[in-house]
């Protein structure tokens, strides 16, 4: 009888939940460079609060219920046959308003990739070190994870400190130890006051698992919301900016010297690769999303579109909401777009991905993995729980 009134109570919640938004069309098939359709395995989040595990903070010196309120935006790594998500989650601490928690990054495992089991502690926070006045009291947030070839970790992570924000970059043997190196952009020179976020390195499939990839003998990074941007690397750590001073950068692809030095360039000189689209779901915004994949098509990236909340916004979907797109750009010049749907892949339609911290609704990627020969997307939903959605692997996607 219980488990019929649940199950009721679910049926119900769905049924008021499709009232409450605008229908959205069918997506049309999607072309063979893509990735989907994705369905939802489970009808529930992967990933809740837990207002029960606490944890003693370096800072502060006394436990804190680092995970009471909120856990979203997970990043996501097969290692040893298993799925690691790294997810953010907020204490109860500060004011209710939206960023103004202290956020930690835990760690959650699994061996199908649907059922985790979290950590007890957190595994990556903020704490007396070098970074303290870039992450604290706001936090670590919205982490991207990529294995580099040498087999290390490399995390990009938001650093909060409720003044200025910025894409910090951080390197882990195992996931659990980590070794903080600052700001992407730099603490000197014409990037260093630049407040940006959402950075993605270019993977490519390789024995099964997403590594991130040289491409005309550098690294690559996607970044950014409002506009998504790109940035080249020697080494995963330090990052240069693609400006718009030229027309092309496949020039400058020439020689690894033309994009390892920064240029006393204004800032707002980045190149700009993706923006708004008045009437479609990223109408308010792209943002970058999990780490990019190299395939044989060229680069496909997916990213989280904002829809606008005003005359310009996509009708079928609830102003504000957050669904996840895809783009194409060309492996010869990964600044140029070649193709991005017009359909997000992805957008809320589940209860608890339309009430929770955000209640316009996300589905918010950060994570994809390969594993069982199937796409795992892991995603945010309404700031509030981690959710996972799953596509099946096509010809469209193997490597270059």
């Amino acid at each position: 009888m219980r488990i019929r009134c649940f199950a009721l109570i679910v049926c119900a919640a769905s049924l008021l939940a499709s009232a409450q938004s605008p229908a959205r069309p069918p997506a049309s098939s999607l072309p063979a460079w893509a990735i989907g359709p994705f369905s939802r395995p489970l009808v529930a989040p992967i990933l809740r609060p837990d207002p029960q595990s606490t944890f003693t903070d370096p800072i502060l010196h006394r436990p804190v219920r680092w995970q009471a309120l909120h856990t979203f935006n997970p990043a996501a790594i097969v290692r040893h046959g298993r799925v690691f998500v790294l997810y953010r989650a907020e204490d109860d601490s500060g004011s209710m308003r939206i960023g103004m928690h202290t956020s930690r990054l835990g760690l959650a495992v699994s061996r199908d990739g649907l059922h985790f089991r979290p950590l007890p502690e957190p595994v990556f926070y903020p704490a007396p070190d070098a970074q303290q006045s870039r992450e604290w009291p706001g936090g670590v947030e919205d982490p991207r994870l990529v294995q580099a070839p040498d087999g290390r970790y490399i995390l990009t992570y938001t650093q909060w400190n409720r003044q200025t924000y910025s894409i910090g970059i951080a390197a882990s043997r195992d996931l659990r130890h980590w070794t903080k190196y600052g700001p992407a952009l730099g603490i000197t020179g014409p990037y260093a006051g630049f407040e940006y976020k959402s950075g993605g390195i270019l993977t490519r499939l390789h024995h099964g698992h997403l590594v991130a990839a040289r491409l005309h003998g550098l690294y690559w990074m996607y970044w950014g919301e409002i506009h998504i941007r790109l940035a080249s690397s020697p080494d995963l750590i330090h990052w240069t900016p693609v400006e718009s001073a030229s027309s092309q950068v496949a020039p400058a692809l020439q020689t690894q010297a033309a994009q390892t030095q920064l240029s006393p360039a204004d800032p707002n000189r980045a190149r700009v690769l993706l923006h708004d689209r008045p009437g479609l779901f990223d109408s308010g915004f792209p943002e970058v999303g999990p780490p990019p994949i190299l395939t044989r098509n060229g680069i496909l990236l997916l990213y989280n579109g904002k829809n606008a909340a005003d005359a310009a916004r996509d009708p079928a979907l609830d102003p504000g909401a957050y669904s996840v797109g895809e783009a194409l750009f060309s492996a010869a010049n990964p600044a140029q777009l070649l193709a991005r749907l017009d359909q997000p892949v992805l957008h809320p339609e589940q209860p608890w991905e339309r009430s929770g911290q955000y209640a316009a609704g996300t589905t918010f990627g950060e994570g994809l993995v390969l594993f069982h020969h199937r796409w795992f997307l892991y995603y945010g939903s309404a700031d509030s729980f981690v959710g996972v959605a799953v596509a099946a692997q096509t010809h469209g996607q193997p490597p270059l």
